[in-house]
């Protein structure tokens, strides 16, 4: 693994994916952790404003395989679907809907991180780069 080709990649790509990388190991740590307690209500809220932020920035990062969808591809699409899921999941957490909140943490840690993160290991993308070389 090179973290060359993400560290000379523009801020935003770089933001985006080390804000991935780490709402990928904290959920991770968050299924396997016990629920309910102050440990996963603040891990929890951590990975709130991360996936808020991947999301977020991803808005700033095109051009790549966009057609015919404008400056954006396909894979936007999980964007908008986590920041419209992240505010729902929150407010079942608070409404004590526990099964309401695990489907949808679980649906945008999936779609959000697992699905779109395979997307970047595509050849030609910096995160194939990164993990296999040139």
């Amino acid at each position: 693994m090179n973290f060359a080709p993400l560290l000379n990649a523009p801020w935003i790509v770089q933001l985006h994916a080390f804000a991935a990388m780490g709402a990928l190991a904290l959920g991770a740590v968050q299924f396997t952790a016990k629920k309910g307690t102050l440990p996963h209500r603040t891990i929890g809220w951590i990975w709130v404003v991360l996936m808020t932020t991947v999301a977020t920035a991803s808005f700033w990062i095109h051009g790549r395989n966009a057609a015919p969808f404008g400056v954006w591809s396909p894979i936007h699409y999980l964007s908008i679907f986590s920041l419209v899921m992240l505010p729902l999941a929150v407010w079942a957490a608070h409404r004590h809907k526990v099964r309401s909140h695990m489907i949808r943490m679980i649906s945008i840690y999936t779609g959000g991180l697992v699905i779109a993160g395979l997307f970047t290991l595509v050849p030609g993308r910096i995160m194939h780069a990164v993990v296999f070389g040139p």
